[in-house]
């Protein structure tokens, strides 16, 4: 019993511990999780698919998709399959690496998704304030340029919080009360002071979230404004419509990102499985509503699926 108990334990790995108060509903709360991973993986593989066959859908707002896509497989995958193995397996032991390794992929491409709903904020601005330029200003070179810029910025911000981690000496049996390795949780483990890791974390969590939201609301205010000029009124509710449910995607992953950030900075007494939980959200919802919002309701992509399974059908 000891020797399982010291292997349990070991000084390289973490004991996550899943959503305190609720481990009795584990097998239960993996299901739904489950079923929205799901969900994500076929709608983003098959947006994905669907651009990659259809030349005509080689423009900037099917391009920055795409790359949302990416990101949304990445983020989810990077988090669910070993939440399942938690919640269904009782897998509560993860190797320091490995717990690393999933902290990077999480913040960074958390931060990509940012960066990428407002890069499709823009493009939607340009499309509809000034479509007769939108493939001037947005060509393809420049919409590559864009993407990469995004994907650095992630990397380039978030590399340095494993590398901080690794070196740092943790204390007792590192249990994380936790469904993954989210920073905070890990860095609070630590022997020694983690104040200037901890404020080079928030600050540059708080820097790229406020910046990216800024603009995205800033991009969103111009096409309302000149959604309610355009003389069609069918024009006028169509453009309102596209935009609400993009709105109501960005204001999900936004609201859920930002009580989790203030849970960490002034939510001390907030109830652990209610900010674990929350956490849980922001990294599952949009993942599985992105290619709801941006694929089922975008005409072409929509048409396209419906014809393919018309002629495998017939």
């Amino acid at each position: 019993m000891g020797d399982a108990n010291e292997s349990q334990f070991s000084p390289n790995t973490f004991h996550l511990l899943g959503i305190p108060g609720l481990e009795h509903m584990h097998v239960w709360i993996g299901i739904p999780f489950c079923s929205m991973y799901l969900v994500a993986v076929v709608g983003n593989v098959t947006i994905l698919a669907v651009v990659r066959a259809e030349r005509s859908l080689h423009e900037p707002m099917f391009l920055f998709l795409c790359m949302l896509s990416i990101t949304d497989l990445v983020l989810s995958t990077s988090t669910l399959p070993r939440m399942l193995c938690l919640f269904w397996l009782g897998a509560h032991a993860i190797a320091l690496d490995a717990c690393l390794a999933q902290m990077f992929f999480i913040h960074s491409f958390t931060a990509m998704e940012s960066g990428f709903f407002l890069a499709m904020a823009i493009d939607r601005y340009v499309a509809i304030c000034d479509p007769l330029r939108h493939a001037t200003i947005l060509p393809h070179s420049r919409i590559a340029k864009m993407g990469a810029a995004v994907v650095f910025r992630g990397v380039a911000f978030f590399s340095p919080h494993p590398i901080l981690l690794k070196q740092l000496p943790y204390c007792g049996r590192r249990i994380l009360a936790h469904t993954y390795c989210e920073f905070m949780a890990v860095v609070k483990l630590a022997c020694v002071d983690t104040g200037a890791t901890k404020r080079y974390s928030l600050s540059v969590a708080s820097v790229i979230g406020s910046c990216d939201g800024f603009f995205i609301a800033l991009s969103y205010v111009l096409i309302l404004r000149a959604v309610f000029r355009l003389p069609s009124r069918e024009a006028s509710l169509k453009a309102l419509g596209t935009c609400g449910s993009h709105v109501c995607v960005i204001a999900v992953f936004y609201s859920t990102a930002v009580f989790t950030f203030l849970t960490h900075r002034f939510g001390h007494n907030v109830v652990p499985r209610i900010h674990i939980f929350i956490a849980n959200m922001y990294l599952l919802v949009p993942p599985f509503l992105n290619p709801i919002v941006y694929g089922i309701r975008t005409k072409k992509i929509r048409d396209y699926v419906i014809r393919c399974l018309r002629v495998k059908l017939a």
